[in-house]
């Protein structure tokens, strides 16, 4: 997610421990996870390498143990590639630094979002589409970034599966982080709203996605039917939701993973507490943890939601892994950390990610250092 923008039209409202087990070793009944900490970290083109060896040194000793680091935002990238225009080879600098201070990096891409100009120039094919029959492409939903792709399209899956093998290679970093691995919300969650002037009380068809033509033809081929023909009411029908579950599903277990693990990364992704609104069904996928955006504000709820959401989703999941609670830091008061963290932990949580390195003030630090170490 472009968590800047998208935050930023919210107003008051609004993703070096041991390695976490392999998918293997969790089946098996391996130990749990060892608590661990995360940050999510956006560029700053301001911030000299002297000024990012502070700021993550400060983390760190705060008992950040590893940062995602945004370095392919569906436009642009920050590492040394041909794939897109590199507005700064950030992934580069942060690796000696991140060795340095002992902190675990991951690379934090946006997976079904790309809103690359040329890309969407040249491949207007390649993007999902509403059922009113209009491509993300040409009128994106709520916001302007909104550019999703069709996950059963071949080359978009070829695109996405090349972008997490480019990542994975870089023998320095620790793993891949998937941001935006859904479709748009067909229901966005319930603070939203307002903001966006609009009552979603069900799924309508211009939020509802993807009736591409490639996911139609395969729909068909499935089960005879043509949703965007056939259907009254698309949204009531139960094989036709599964169907783009398991077509997000099936990219991620069957591309993507496969790719990180070529190289020995971990693949770990930012994810909705309610999966269902952005066709995500996230606790069939093959990951080696999830980092669940648990933003309370954004749903009207308050902490003990937390431990509520967080021990749900655990008990969800096919493979076990760990479940690191993700914090939204603008919707949290100082005296509100220690609570937001005992709950995550008390709902099964190995640890907790904070949104984002830049919204944290300098007088957060010692109140993270005496909740995390």
């Amino acid at each position: 997610m472009d968590k800047r923008k998208f935050i930023k039209n919210l107003g008051s409202l609004g993703l070096g421990l041991a390695m976490a087990p392999t998918i293997t070793q969790k089946v098996l009944g391996a130990a749990p996870a060892q608590t661990k900490n995360w940050m999510w970290v956006r560029p700053n083109s301001s911030f000299t390498e002297e000024d990012w060896k502070a700021k993550l040194s400060t983390a760190k000793d705060a008992g950040i143990d590893a940062i995602l680091v945004e370095v392919y935002n569906g436009s642009d990238a920050f590492f040394d590639t041909d794939r897109f225009p590199v507005k700064e080879k950030l992934l580069e600098k942060l690796g000696p630094i991140c060795k340095e201070v002992g902190m675990e990096l991951h690379t934090w891409m946006w997976t079904m979002i790309c809103r690359n100009e040329k890309i969407m120039k040249e491949h207007p094919d390649w993007y999902a589409v509403n059922g009113l029959g209009e491509s993300s492409v040409d009128k994106p939903a709520y916001v302007d970034y909104y550019r999703f792709m069709c996950p059963n399209h071949p080359e978009v899956r070829d695109f996405v599966q090349e972008n997490v093998r480019s990542l994975a290679a870089f023998d320095f970093i620790d793993g891949v982080h998937l941001d935006y691995v859904r479709l748009p919300d067909v229901i966005l969650a319930e603070a939203l709203q307002p903001k966006y002037d609009i009552v979603q009380d069900k799924e309508y068809p211009q939020y509802d996605y993807c009736y591409s033509t490639y996911c139609r033809e395969a729909f068909k081929a499935q089960t005879g039917i043509d949703p965007l023909k056939d259907l009254e009411d698309p949204s009531a029908n139960k094989e036709w939701r599964e169907f783009r579950y398991n077509s997000i599903s099936s990219l991620v277990n069957d591309m993507l993973v496969p790719e990180a693990k070529k190289k020995d990364k971990m693949i770990t992704a930012a994810v909705f507490p309610n999966w269902q609104n952005v066709r995500q069904q996230w606790y069939k996928w093959k990951l080696d943890a999830f980092l669940p955006m648990l933003y309370h504000s954004f749903y009207n709820e308050d902490l003990t939601w937390l431990k509520k959401s967080t021990k749900e989703r655990k008990k969800d999941l096919i493979y076990d892994q760990p479940i690191y609670s993700g914090l939204y830091v603008p919707s949290l008061k100082e005296e509100e950390f220690a609570e937001a963290y005992k709950m995550s932990m008390k709902g099964g949580a190995s640890g907790i990610s904070l949104f984002d390195l830049g919204s944290v003030k300098d007088e957060y630090w010692p109140i993270l250092k005496e909740i995390l170490t």
